[in-house]
Parts: structure tokens; sequence; C-alpha cells
């Protein structure tokens, strides 16, 4: 998540420099060709190119609002597990008699392995899934790599690798969780389990009990969603089709903007390179803001701050065990918060 109020000139630059040369120079070859070779078939109407330019804004328009409502609803889902998080801690602490020693680690292991589904939740959600642009074609996917690496999950490396999921289970445990495949549906699991422990010794009346297993049902039902936005591309059909309607439009601008500079505006030819990668870079821009926002759980600059999200939950949920040795949270690197 990008946390600066705007972005930079260098971010900017980094984010489109590549593209605003390539469209200069499809610009210049554009004009030569018009003008020096005098190749004046090439025109274009101004009205087509008008109208697909109009149609061209709708349909980006349209997959940008989508690919927001996938951001934002990945967002609001990683809200309800803070809540729920903070609910099934304090239910835990507060319906649980913890008096004797024996409670108490029970108390100690619930906790923990709740903030091990935390980590092993976001892990499962940053596998690279096979739309994603990390598994795209060579080039797309070395500047995944690169932003990734420089202005994504890379960036914090270090932090990740601390939390490790040892960290929250006992050794039984930690072996046993990596026989399966789904390792966040079966720490919910070992939970409910436990919870069925504590209910029929008595240390739960039927109300606490079922109380604190909703709560569980609600995890299920924020993992499934958070699965469902990764498991379940941004529909292929709309983001292809703005991709090529976009490189259309980029393709036929050149050409309908030189007749209407040569004609109506007493300034060089020229200028309409000018003009042309304006417009063009502007349509780039929509449809790139758009496609970088589609997977929110990608590992880039736009994924929700999973990482800072999973420490604020750790170091509530340890203070409220009266624990002292608590984490750092986690800063912003970069202008970036992961």
């Amino acid at each position: 998540m990008y946390v600066r109020r705007n972005f930079d000139f260098k971010g900017i630059t980094e984010f489109t420099g590549f593209h605003i040369l390539w469209l200069t120079a499809y610009g210049a070859l554009a004009a030569f060709l018009y003008h020096s070779l005098e190749l004046s078939f090439l025109a274009i109407p101004s009205l087509a190119v008008s109208l697909v330019g109009t149609a061209v804004a709708f349909y980006v328009g349209f997959k940008n609002n989508s690919s927001y409502d996938r951001l934002w609803e990945a967002r609001k889902i990683w809200g309800a597990i803070v809540n729920d998080s903070r609910s099934f801690a304090i239910g835990c602490k507060n319906l649980i008699e913890n008096t004797d020693k024996e409670n108490k680690e029970i108390l100690r292991k619930l906790v923990y392995r709740h903030i091990g589904w935390l980590y092993t939740l976001r892990a499962q959600l940053l596998k690279p899934a096979p739309w994603e642009h990390i598994q795209g074609n060579l080039l797309l996917r070395l500047v995944a790599q690169r932003r990734i690496r420089e202005r994504g999950t890379g960036l914090y490396s270090m932090e990740a690798n601390d939390r490790t999921l040892a960290k929250f289970l006992d050794e039984t445990e930690f072996e046993e969780i990596h026989k399966v495949k789904n390792m966040a549906t079966h720490l919910i699991d070992w939970q409910s389990k436990t919870l069925a422990e504590l209910h029929k010794k008595g240390n739960l009346n039927d109300f606490q009990h079922i109380n604190l297993q909703d709560i569980l049902y609600r995890f299920y039902d924020h993992q499934g969603k958070n699965e469902r936005i990764k498991n379940y591309p941004f529909p292929r059909q709309y983001a292809s089709m703005s991709f090529f309607f976009v490189g259309i439009f980029i393709l036929i601008l050149p050409f309908g903007v030189m007749p209407v500079v040569e004609k109506t505006m007493e300034i060089s030819i020229w200028w309409s390179v000018l003009f042309s990668v304006l417009v063009s870079w502007v349509f780039l821009m929509m449809e790139l803001v758009g496609d970088y926002s589609e997977n929110p759980f990608e590992g880039m600059v736009n994924d929700i701050p999973m990482l800072s999200i999973c420490r604020t939950i750790e170091i509530d949920l340890r203070e409220m065990l009266g624990e002292t040795d608590i984490p750092p949270k986690i800063e912003p690197k970069n202008d970036v918060l992961m």
C-alpha cells in the first residue's frame, strides 16, 4: 500500500518512463511517415478517433471500477479479521477459567495458534497465480520481480521471515501442519477441537462454547472470501480486451491528430507527436492502474498491507496475554506499507 499523499515525480517516472519512450518513438515514426514521406492516405478522420477514444474510455473506466471493488473488498475482509481476532482473544481470555497453570497455557496456545493462522493465511495468499504479473512473459516477469523487490514484499523479507510459524506452534503441531495442503484451514480446525475439549471439561458452558465457535466460523468465512479473490481472477475477457482496445486507440491516434494539427494550427506538424503522446499516456496509465489493482495479493505496491495488519493483531493479542516482549509495528519503507 502506497502511503504518501501523492506519487512523486521519481515514482511516476519509474512506473511510466519506458512507456513514454516507446510512445514518443511511435509518435515520431507516425509523423515521419505522414509528413516527411507524404503518405497522406494514412490520415484517419478525427471523428472516428474520437468515437473510438470515447468507447475505450468507458470500457477502461468499467475495468478500473471493477478492479477497485476487488481491492476494497479485500481490505474490508482484513478489517473484519482484525475485529474478530480481538473478539476471539478477549473472549478466550475472559471466558476460559485461567486461574491454574494448565488453563493459562491453553489460553496462550489458542492465541498463539491464531497468530500463526494469520501469517499462514498471508503466506498462502501471496503464492503466485497463473494470471498475475510474476507469471507473465519474460519481460513482464522481470519487471514484476523488480517491483516486488524494490516496491513490494521484498522490502520486508526480514520481517516476514522473522515471524515463522514455528514461533507460534509447538514442535508436534508444527510438524503435523506441514503434512496438509491448506494449513490455514487445519489451524482453525485445531482451534475448534481445543474449544470442544474445554467445553467437555466444563471450562466453557454451552453459550460460551457456541459464541467462540461462531467466531471460528467467521474466520473460515474471511479465509474463503480471500481465497475467492485470490483464486478467481478478474475475468480475463474484460482484462484482455481492455488492453487490446487501448492498444488500438494508441495505434490510430497519431494519424487522427496530425491532419487536425496540419489544418487548424499554425505550428510544426511535429507538435502532433507531443499531443498524441500525452493522450496516449493518459489512456495507457488508466489501463495500467486497473491492471495492477485487480490482484490485491500479488506482493506489489498496490497490495493490501497484510504484514502490517498481522503484526498489529499480533501486538494486540500478545499484550492481552500480559506479554512485554512485543515486536515493533511494521513501518513503511520507500513510502510502501506491506
